[in-house]
């Protein structure tokens, strides 16, 4: 996947200017921030890309006497995370509320250091998102540790490295769609359905909310009838929320729930107002630092 590269020269320049710029380009599609000595670096797909967008939040950035010029340029298509990828990363634990028993354990193939826990996940991230470091990402393992899952039919937006739709399947799913816009994606979560012992019931598609029919129906319609999903996860940026919020709306089965993170709390309730107008009504919400979950159930009015 094609991403620039755009250099944020901040004057006067400050860890606060550079934080807030963060998250306020985040809104726009970015992805990756770096801050350097004149400001900051940025990364976004080229396809998110918005001259516009950028170009209102340096209009409207809420520093007074604080001024943002910008460059873009192609960024290197290169393995960004290779690095992290051969050195692994350390077992990521998460216990049972307000307990210290692990419940689930992330970790990669490079260590053996695993506590053993009931729910035992193994990922090889490759340029992918979800390893269980993130905020957002907890939170919605978490969540779904709460939810019944049993013979549910799921689809998982943005699937990253697979993390969810795998938690699905342990937890009893009876089929999980994935799908994600990158390649690098695709291929990773396959790799790690099957390193987790995964065979079955889950398909791993390369595109972006389109690849849902609506009405549902599995694309591998000889192993799998056609199905409404009760369950649709999206862990996204808000922008692609927003914009994706009708189409998952028409996937889901009447009563189905939505489960959505990847966002700051300030962006719950332009969410929320989205929701409404196709149904999706909230059921609860959550918050770690400044990201947060929301669940909603579409419930068509009688």
């Amino acid at each position: 996947m094609k991403y620039y590269e755009v250099r944020f020269h901040i004057s006067p320049n400050s860890e606060v200017a550079a934080d807030i710029l963060s998250a306020l380009i985040a809104d726009e599609g970015f992805e990756a921030f770096e801050p350097f000595d004149a400001g900051l670096l940025a990364w976004v797909q080229q396809t998110m890309y918005c001259k516009e967008g950028v170009e209102r939040v340096i209009g409207n950035f809420p520093l007074p006497d604080t001024y943002i010029t910008y460059s873009v340029s192609e960024a290197p298509d290169e393995n960004w995370n290779q690095q992290w990828e051969q050195e692994g990363f350390r077992p990521i634990v998460i216990s049972e509320e307000g307990g210290d028993k692990p419940i689930i354990v992330i970790h990669d193939t490079a260590h053996d250091d695993v506590p053993e826990a009931q729910y035992d996940i193994r990922i090889n991230p490759c340029q992918a998102f979800g390893t269980g470091t993130h905020e957002t990402t907890r939170m919605i393992l978490r969540q779904l540790l709460a939810m019944p899952m049993s013979g549910r039919h799921v689809v998982d937006a943005g699937t990253g490295t697979g993390i969810l739709a795998i938690l699905c399947r342990m937890l009893g799913a009876a089929h999980v769609f994935a799908y994600d816009i990158d390649e690098w994606s695709v291929r990773n979560a396959e790799a790690n359905l099957l390193l987790n012992g995964i065979h079955d019931a889950v398909e791993v598609h390369l595109g972006d909310s389109r690849v849902l029919p609506t009405p549902f129906s599995a694309v591998s319609a000889d192993s799998h009838p056609s199905f409404s999903p009760t369950l649709l996860i999206a862990n996204i940026n808000r922008n692609i929320l927003l914009a994706d919020m009708p189409r998952f709306a028409a996937c889901l089965s009447d009563g189905g729930e939505l489960l959505l993170s990847g966002f700051y709390t300030e962006d719950v309730p332009v969410l929320l107002a989205e929701a409404a107008k196709h149904d999706l009504h909230p059921v609860l919400q959550h918050q770690d630092a400044n990201w947060s979950l929301i669940l909603l159930k579409k419930e068509n009015p009688s």
